[in-house]
């Protein structure tokens, strides 16, 4: 079979790695990739959103399969044009992956189905959005409603910060038309859990649980980036907490979905927290998670493109997914000043022993050389019996691979580890 990717970053990698497992996958090609991503695949310089290039590439190179990763050309209507001409696609059609497109859509649909959320209002125009400010509790929560590379979303501590994010959004147009329309909500407490879910519309297979670190810096403070590093599974998603969630959130979310006419087929991620009221959804999105995936996927026993196929033909009910008992850690090795400024074009360095344990995110090739090309640059993940091993190990492998500038948080799963030990 000939495989195609969409995306060129760290979770691409890590799901080009696994396909790569089935014997029947003869060549694979990504749309862009990168200079890591090179060793794994045919990287085409064809952007991820350059959607009339991705399907004539695909038509041309005789594709057998399409995996779309970002959300972006999910968005875009990716699978719609690939499946237009016939070819085979995991992921959902554009009217379902406004789940992850629109967060008022989102919101709406949880509070037209009764699947728990945080409390919220949406606007559309900025006075009305200060006004409701003003009466507010705070902290509060501002999202743009549209994409925004993970950046739109800010937590708010005071009505003067609050007023600020949304003249941001909505007149200074931080995030572009994303923030034409933005939602409010209200500020919710607990620990966060990230779970990915395979699903073809019918049947739901959560993924194991991770937990991902999002600020920059260590002890979780700075800005908020992409995510500097995952663990899996998460301590706080007990098995209680997993059954409510499949009975109050997969299941109905689903369900909802399809009563709209918006069949969810492909990776839909659910990004929750535990509350004292019981797990609610933070947001949805409709495409495996970025780190999370790096620590996903390499604990997955079955087949991945398998599993893929039965999603797409609607039978994933016929297959059992089954998952590696141990823990995962990722650590994400980034350009010193990520998220904000940072330079790029320095060598990295890999020992040989360690590349099936690296997902190459911003790196490019300068001849034999890779080179760093973007503010989060690898994923270092090891697997272990105990989460606390599976540290160390990751910890380990991070200390032998250099570039420099390099950065990378030094506390990846203390939490979790609390967690574990009750604190």
């Amino acid at each position: 079979m000939n495989i195609l990717v969409v995306g060129g970053g760290g979770r691409e990698h890590a799901i080009i790695k696994k396909l790569k497992q089935n014997p029947d996958v003869q060549k694979i090609y990504a749309l862009p990739g990168n200079g890591g991503i090179a060793a794994d695949a045919q990287c085409v310089n064809i952007g991820a959103k350059d959607i009339d290039g991705i399907v004539d590439f695909a038509v041309k190179n005789a594709i057998d399969y399409a995996v779309v990763a970002p959300d972006d050309p999910l968005v875009l209507g990716a699978v719609d044009a690939l499946e237009s001409k016939g070819i085979a696609c995991f992921g959902p059609r554009a009217n379902a992956a406004i789940i992850e497109g629109s967060k008022a859509f989102a919101k709406n649909l949880m509070k037209k189905y009764g699947i728990p959320t945080a409390k919220y209002e949406v606007f559309n125009d900025c006075d009305s959005a200060l006004k409701y400010l003003d009466t507010a509790p705070v902290p509060t929560v501002i999202k743009a409603d549209g994409l925004a590379l993970g950046k739109g979303v800010i937590i708010a501590n005071s009505k003067d910060e609050a007023k600020a994010a949304v003249k941001s959004m909505m007149q200074d147009k931080a995030f572009g038309k994303s923030g034409d329309c933005i939602v409010i909500e209200e500020f919710l407490t607990g620990p966060e859990v990230s779970v990915l879910a395979f699903t073809d519309g019918k049947t739901v297979v959560p993924m194991v649980s991770s937990m991902d670190h999002k600020r920059a810096l260590d002890g979780d403070m700075g800005l908020n980036t992409g995510g500097m590093g995952t663990v899996a599974p998460n301590p706080y998603y007990t098995k209680e907490v997993a059954s409510e969630c499949m009975q109050k959130i997969f299941l109905p979310t689903i369900k909802a979905m399809n009563s709209e006419g918006r069949t969810f087929k492909g990776c839909l991620y659910f990004g929750l927290m535990i509350t004292e009221d019981g797990p609610k959804v933070i947001e949805y999105n409709c495409r495996f998670g970025d780190p999370e995936t790096q620590v996903v996927l390499p604990l997955l026993k079955t087949d991945l493109l398998t599993i893929m196929r039965a999603v797409t033909e609607g039978r994933l009910d016929s297959v059992n997914v089954e998952f590696e008992d141990a823990h995962a850690c990722c650590v994400i090795m980034a350009s010193k000043g990520y998220p904000s400024h940072y330079e790029k074009g320095f060598e990295i360095s890999i020992p040989d022993e360690l590349l099936n344990k690296v997902y190459v995110a911003g790196a490019a090739k300068d001849g034999d050389r890779l080179i760093t090309n973007g503010g989060r640059v690898l994923g270092v993940t090891e697997i272990s019996d105990t989460l606390a091993s599976a540290i160390d190990k990751a910890y380990a492998d991070v200390r032998k691979i250099s570039f420099e500038n390099a950065y990378y948080r030094k506390d990846i799963g203390k939490r979790a580890i609390c967690a574990t030990e009750g604190k």
